[in-house]
């Protein structure tokens, strides 16, 4: 039988969605939900399945931004071909992108036993999501949100894109949470962070999915939860990332922070009563 069933990775599946790019932690939503259902989250099988359905979640942004990913793509290729290319911000860009991806990917190769052992820990995501609050507050009180998306530097991808590496090795502290916040302290606005983490996270996310793609296979969870736990989270992140740029367009990120705050003490007292398994 698959580790995981078909009702189960319907549910994962939204949680993914829903929270993949709002500042919340979706691993540590995750592994809530899985402690909540009874799923061991330490699993080898569980853990590739929460890499992989992760590549719904990218596939919305690829849709949602496809212009935009066209233009950058399209530049790049422009600007190998071409010496005289190579001034377009775009082109810079796309490269800025490849190279703000190597330590997540370094550290991530380098760090597995961790990530999937010990710091799979749900003590871990209730702390996490508590001191990413704080940062999180902190980043979008000290930020002058003045620059724009095309105003980013190469130093703004490396350290945002470096960023990410917390929630790699903390869940709950959260991918997008970790980027936006560094990209606010780096004095952008809003959107421009927002968007940043968006475009930050495509190679990052997609080559974890597909790294994991055969754990979560060979360890025991079906390929019928695997396409279905994709398809929902695709559907469901489409829809939060359209939401999420018309959000933080108006307003601030005090409202995650709160949000991230319950919940994490919430998950510290399930824990410490005994209502969830760490």
């Amino acid at each position: 039988m698959s580790a995981i069933s078909i009702g189960q990775a319907v549910v994962l599946g939204v949680v993914e969605g829903v929270t993949e790019f709002l500042p919340v932690s979706s691993t540590g939503h995750l592994k809530i939900t899985e402690g909540l259902m009874g799923i061991p989250v330490d699993d080898t099988s569980v853990v590739g399945f929460t890499a992989v359905i992760q590549v719904g979640a990218i596939a919305a942004v690829l849709v949602y931004f496809f212009k935009d990913i066209v233009r950058i793509v399209s530049a790049w290729g422009r600007g190998i071909a071409n010496k005289e290319e190579r001034h377009h911000h775009d082109y810079k860009f796309a490269w800025w992108v490849i190279y703000a991806t190597i330590p997540i990917v370094l550290v991530g190769l380098a760090a597995k036993p961790l990530i999937e052992g010990p710091l799979a820990s749900l003590w871990v995501v209730a702390a996490s999501l508590i001191v990413g609050s704080g940062v999180m507050w902190a980043a979008d009180q000290m930020g002058r949100h003045k620059r724009g998306e095309d105003d980013t530097t190469f130093k703004d991808a490396m350290l945002v894109g470096s960023s990410q590496i917390l929630a790699l090795l903390f869940p709950g502290f959260s991918r997008s949470g970790a980027t936006m916040s560094t990209a606010l302290i780096l004095d952008l606005d809003r959107v421009a962070a927002t968007r940043l983490s968006f475009f930050l996270g495509i190679p990052a996310l997609t080559g974890a999915g597909l790294y994991e793609l055969k754990d979560a296979v060979g360890a025991g969870v079906g390929a019928a939860p695997l396409a279905v736990g994709t398809a929902v989270s695709f559907v469901v992140a489409y829809a939060s990332i359209a939401w999420l740029l018309k959000y933080v367009a108006k307003h601030s990120f005090n409202a995650f922070v709160v949000y991230r705050i319950v919940v994490g003490v919430a998950l510290l007292g399930l824990l410490a009563a005994g209502a969830l398994n760490a």
